[in-house]
């Protein structure tokens, strides 16, 4: 058996470049394996059909786990062909006078065996790296929801492949009957088409996914959208990177709970497109926005404006009574209106923006009374 290995060796030195790149205390482990391999045949070849030992624990026992980190699985197919090459070409010194027939086709069927035993070893090995990676995948998404983006949270993305900026975050539900597993697996599969990164994890019915390599956050939600089951999704804000994450994952799990008062809202939405929903639902950020990036411009701006808007609110958007009860000419009052549309972003002439202004001037004048 040792001639043979030795022979086995000096063969896949010939003929596999990867194998003579390897250092010299794994080349030694693979001609272990080489000597297991051959061993084994012969035990394998004197049992009977009923006897015979399991391959893949006779052949693959020997190496170290770690090994299996190192070769790849072609790497294998063509470490057992070297193999079985050696053998076949010195038949003659293992074979009984007239058995080499005999002794060549028991060759094939231990060769496929030794095949199926080597899927067997990887196949678990990929179940186990699997496991283990959604595992840390879900890590990484409750480290983000719960605010604990540190360097080790960044070495845990940067293990299951992570580089990309900026970053989306996204929420919505899973699809009933299905398992999350396979929630995730699509939604992945949806992102590499798109050529974008995905950590997802799953919380009860909840979905809360990471994309990264997408400027456009609506863009980035729309394949991963279609793979949610029904109800909103809600897209977080787009940050720099993963140590922003935090923001936009809060800002799209408070729009998710707040999206049940937006019945028609589009799917899937933005965050910021539910503040109003989202102050109501008791989310300070969300009111911390509308008061500093909607309430207090307008209050910068002079009391007339507020009180125009208010006015034209209350009046149910009618420039007419609006003027009445200001004693203005109507054309002061559209320009007021267009001033409140270019310091807030919001057209009061617009349904849904006159809501998140009205809820802006309740949400300021609690900060002022």
């Amino acid at each position: 058996m040792g001639t043979f290995g030795t022979a086995a060796l000096s063969s896949m030195e010939e003929q596999l470049p990867w194998f003579r790149r390897m250092p010299a205390d794994q080349r030694s482990w693979i001609g272990l394996v080489a000597q297991a391999g051959i061993a084994a045949f012969v035990e394998w070849f004197k049992s009977s059909e009923r006897t015979r030992p399991a391959i893949a624990g006779e052949v693959f026992g020997t190496a170290p786990r770690e090994l299996l980190r190192s070769i790849k699985l072609q790497h294998t197919i063509d470490m057992v062909r070297v193999i079985i090459d050696v053998v076949e070409t010195r038949l003659d010194e293992l074979a009984a006078p007239g058995g080499e027939a005999q002794l060549r086709e028991a060759i094939l069927r231990y060769t496929r065996d030794v095949a199926f035993g080597a899927a067997q070893v990887y196949a678990r090995a990929a179940e186990t790296r699997a496991a283990w990676d959604a595992r840390l995948e879900a890590l990484v998404v409750n480290a983000v929801l719960r605010g604990e983006v540190d360097d080790g949270m960044h070495s845990w993305a940067a293990a299951l492949g992570w580089t990309s900026k900026p970053v989306t975050v996204i929420a919505g539900f899973t699809p009933e009957d299905e398992e999350p597993e396979v929630t995730i697996d699509q939604m992945q599969l949806a992102a590499r088409r798109a050529r974008a990164d995905v950590l997802a994890g799953v919380q009860g019915r909840r979905v809360i996914v990471i994309v990264g390599g997408e400027t456009d956050p609506l863009e980035a939600a729309r394949p991963i959208a279609a793979k949610c089951g029904p109800g909103p999704v809600v897209v977080g804000p787009q940050v720099g990177d993963l140590y922003d994450s935090t923001r936009s994952a809060q800002a799209a799990v408070a729009g998710l709970r707040a999206a049940a008062g937006w019945p028609d809202a589009p799917r899937p939405v933005l965050a910021t497109e539910l503040l109003p929903e989202r102050a109501l639902d008791g989310d300070d950020d969300a009111r911390r926005h509308l008061v500093d990036g909607v309430y207090n411009p307008m209050l910068a701006a002079g009391a007339p404006l507020l009180d125009t808007l208010t006015t034209y609110l209350e009046q149910g958007s009618s420039l007419e009574a609006t003027a009445r009860l200001l004693f203005v000419h109507p054309n002061t009052v559209r320009y007021r209106l267009r001033r409140v549309t270019e310091l807030t972003g919001l057209a009061p002439t617009d349904g849904r923006n006159a809501f998140t202004l009205r809820i802006a001037l309740v949400l300021g004048r609690f900060e002022r009374r």
